[in-house]
């Protein structure tokens, strides 16, 4: 996915980003490399977690870039003050930690992606214009730690699962087989020969489940899939 220099009256509108770091070196460097970049306006930037909010609600960014760990307010709680108040803004957290237990909880609070701050500039200009599009993006080394966890999870509840009762979980057994194959990596298609049906019908059940689940992607299903057992 490229972006192409709008013309007079048409293209695309630049992307509105709003940079989040308390170290202000950092803060003022992301903005200034995104800057010069092709489809991505810097709106403004925020000291923390509680400036963040009252900024995207002032500014009205596109995409967040939210730092982790910061005073007052921390990203997590950020990301989630924000989903419940400007939907439709795109959180997506900018870190030096690859820790699995902040992944799991940037991505339950609703964050749209989760990178760390060693990604090229280019490379996090093209990140931007993917959360504004929709797409959820996991750095590598932070998604194999999110299947490492996934993988551990799988193997305690193989050995717990006669201990005690499943909890309840509004999705049919069908479903149920289809979030763990989705949980597992993957896609519709393989879905599909796994449990000989059509790939449309994967696709269906697939919407069914992010919505009866109120998740909004496949990463989310994976880590919700994990905190009921299901694995």
């Amino acid at each position: 996915m490229s972006w192409e220099p709008a013309g007079p009256g048409s293209g695309p509108e630049p992307v509105r980003v709003l940079v989040v770091d308390d170290q202000r070196l950092i803060r003022d460097g992301i903005a200034s490399l995104l800057s010069v970049r092709p489809g991505i306006d810097i709106v403004g930037t925020a000291v923390d977690g509680r400036d963040a909010v009252a900024k995207t609600l002032e500014l009205r960014p596109d995409v967040v870039l939210m730092d982790v760990r910061m005073p007052e307010l921390d990203g997590v709680e950020a990301v989630a003050v924000l989903r419940g108040r400007v939907p439709r803004c795109r959180v997506v957290m900018l870190t030096t930690f690859d820790d699995e237990e902040y992944v799991v909880q940037a991505l339950r609070a609703g964050a749209s992606g989760y990178l760390l701050k060693d990604l090229p500039a280019d490379d996090l200009a093209q990140a931007v214009r993917l959360a504004h599009a929709g797409v959820t993006q996991l750095d590598s080394s932070v998604a194999h730690r999110l299947t490492d966890s996934l993988a551990s999870s799988t193997s305690s509840a193989s050995s717990t699962s006669s201990s005690g009762p499943r909890p309840e979980v509004p999705l049919s057994p069908r479903e149920i087989d289809i979030l763990r194959l989705v949980a597992h990596g993957h896609t519709n298609r393989e879905i599909a020969a796994r449990l000989y049906l059509s790939e449309g019908t994967v696709k269906n059940h697939v919407s069914r489940i992010l919505g009866r689940l109120a998740l909004r992607d496949r990463t989310q299903a994976a880590v919700r899939a994990r905190d009921l057992g299901l694995l």
